[in-house]
């Protein structure tokens, strides 16, 4: 009798630890952050308008532009399953007033589609480069003498 509750006892501590263990890894996989996944991330409407999106907001900030600051900032975010974009941060820095603008501008995405792995979407790191190069201004000579061409 007291053998059979010792053995009922061991295998009740067994069957709680199986089932506290299979919790723990439904918990680390709606949390794990993948790097490489089957199908990646992908913003929406692709590379080129994850380009125009980048153009058309990022703005040179006034300090590095007046003291010709340029530079290339990494920015390394999450990717939720639901496409949105979490945990942006510098994984690269270029200077820190260019580092703001990249990661302001960063978490100003849109939805993205998620990476997936067997058709479910999964947590995903992605890392996007910003580049912040000034323009030189070429100077036309004006052919233009005293208000008649040459």
């Amino acid at each position: 009798m007291k053998k059979q509750f010792l053995l009922l006892v061991a295998l009740f501590a067994f069957l709680l630890n199986v089932n506290a263990q299979n919790n723990v890894s439904k918990n680390d996989e709606s949390t794990r952050l993948y790097q490489v996944v089957e199908q990646m991330p992908e913003f929406p409407g692709g590379q080129k308008a994850l380009l125009k999106f980048l153009e058309n907001n990022v703005r040179y900030p006034a300090f590095a532009f007046a003291n010709k600051i340029q530079g290339r900032t990494v920015v390394s975010f999450v990717v939720e399953p639901d496409g949105s974009v979490d945990n942006v941060e510098v994984a690269k820095s270029s200077s820190s007033v260019l580092d703001e603008e990249a990661v302001r501008v960063v978490k100003k995405f849109p939805k993205w589609k998620p990476g997936m792995i067997d058709g479910k979407p999964v947590r995903v790191k992605y890392c996007v480069p910003v580049t912040f190069k000034l323009q030189e201004v070429k100077e036309e000579r004006n052919n233009i003498f005293w208000g008649r061409e040459r």
